[in-house]
């Protein structure tokens, strides 16, 4: 009886189809800004498979947190449809560079320089986004986040659009819109109740609090979470978090929060005197790669469609009329919002007097340039 081997190189064909949509390499679609990598699988017991790779694709933009430029988004689309039909690729490894975050969503001086007055533009914008966020959720391959650093807004968007989560506990998760003059429906409001359920889905999407990678476990957002502070060569539990159950001192269960006061305060100082080293997060990533790769793939694939499917249904029912609600909105709150956080500084601040702004509308006064400009941090009240 002949080996898998001899089989393999008696009956397999030659001149294979490319279904790839291009030919060029992705990081020439954007200087770079989106890494396309393939990368060995490995068995359970780390030996190499040959012939066989999980596909990196790597946020390059850690200077700006990682956020997502519109070009940018378009390689991002491209590459998610690269691993989708590479016959060699096992899962996919969507993640950022550096250790300080995955992505906090749009890049915020494009929105506020070029899309902010300007619907046309960005309802434009918008298709690309959807078309982001849909080629993750129709990957063929499992895709895995691998969560560096923070995972705020529309990064926390595309995140949970992944199959799989595995966070290191210095990490934040959370939503943005309303401190910044948006509303959480590129994907948050439609992942966040199927997966978290309508509370907490609420509490995220509208107080816009970030929460810890262990609290993000907790709700169910999170495959794993992993340590990455080492202190005196040891690594230890992010230290300005609660870890384990504990009551506070209202009575109530406590867990994956953030401490208060003194405590939290020693718990940022700990991490800044500490060394942050990924390799375990690493490890926890190449372990669930592993894992999928000991399984049927067609099985796998079919798995993972029907699974999608509460997240997919609800993206699906919802993503034209949020692109055209987020592309008028550039005329007014948004408008005030991405301008104030790309224009504030530390000093200023980076969000407007949201009260001012309710006590004139309150009177019945319209949006205008004027009023966008009284409103950006460091003006004239």
């Amino acid at each position: 009886m002949a080996t898998t081997d001899e089989v393999i190189a008696k009956t397999a064909p030659s001149g294979l189809i490319n279904h790839n949509l291009i030919d060029r390499e992705i990081e020439s679609l954007c200087d770079g800004m989106v890494r396309y990598e393939k990368r060995p699988a490995r068995r359970r017991d780390g030996s190499v498979a040959d012939g066989l790779y999980n596909a990196w694709i790597v946020l390059n933009n850690p200077k700006q947190y990682n956020s997502y430029t519109t070009d940018m988004v378009k390689a991002l689309i491209l590459a998610f449809r690269r691993a989708s039909v590479d016959r060699e690729v096992n899962a996919v490894v969507f993640t950022g560079a550096g250790d300080k975050a995955f992505c906090t969503g749009g890049n915020t001086k494009e929105y506020a320089e070029y899309y902010a007055g300007n619907p046309q533009e960005y309802r434009q914008y918008m298709r690309l986004f959807n078309d982001m966020v849909s080629s993750i959720l129709g990957c063929d391959k499992p895709v895995i986040c691998r969560v560096n650093g923070m995972r705020i807004g529309g990064g926390q968007e595309i995140g949970m659009a992944c199959d799989f989560t595995i966070a290191q506990d210095l990490a934040n998760f959370g939503q943005a819109g309303p401190k910044h003059g948006s509303a959480a429906i590129g994907g948050a409001t439609d992942f966040l109740p199927v997966m978290i359920g309508c509370e907490q889905a609420m509490v995220s999407g509208t107080l816009c609090e970030p929460f810890s990678a262990h609290k993000a476990a907790r709700l169910g957002i999170v495959t794993d979470v992993v340590p990455a502070l080492k202190l005196d060569g040891r690594f230890v539990p992010n230290p300005a978090v609660v870890t384990d159950r504990m009551l506070d001192e209202y009575g109530r269960i406590v867990h994956g929060e953030f401490k208060t006061g003194a405590a939290y305060k020693e718990g940022l100082a700990m991490i800044k005197g500490g060394e942050i080293d990924l390799k375990p997060l690493d490890e926890k990533v190449e372990e669930l790669c592993a894992k999928l790769l000991e399984t049927f793939p067609e099985c796998m694939t079919k798995s993972i469609e029907e699974l999608r499917k509460p997240k997919l249904n609800a993206w699906n029912a919802n993503k034209e009329n949020s692109r055209a609600w987020l592309a008028l909105n550039m005329m007014n709150e948004a408008r005030a919002g991405f301008r104030a956080f790309n224009e504030g500084t530390r000093e200023t601040g980076r969000e407007i007097d949201f009260v001012k702004l309710r006590q004139g509308l309150a009177k019945g006064i319209p949006w205008s340039e004027e009023l966008v400009e009284s409103l950006m941090p460091g003006a004239k009240k």
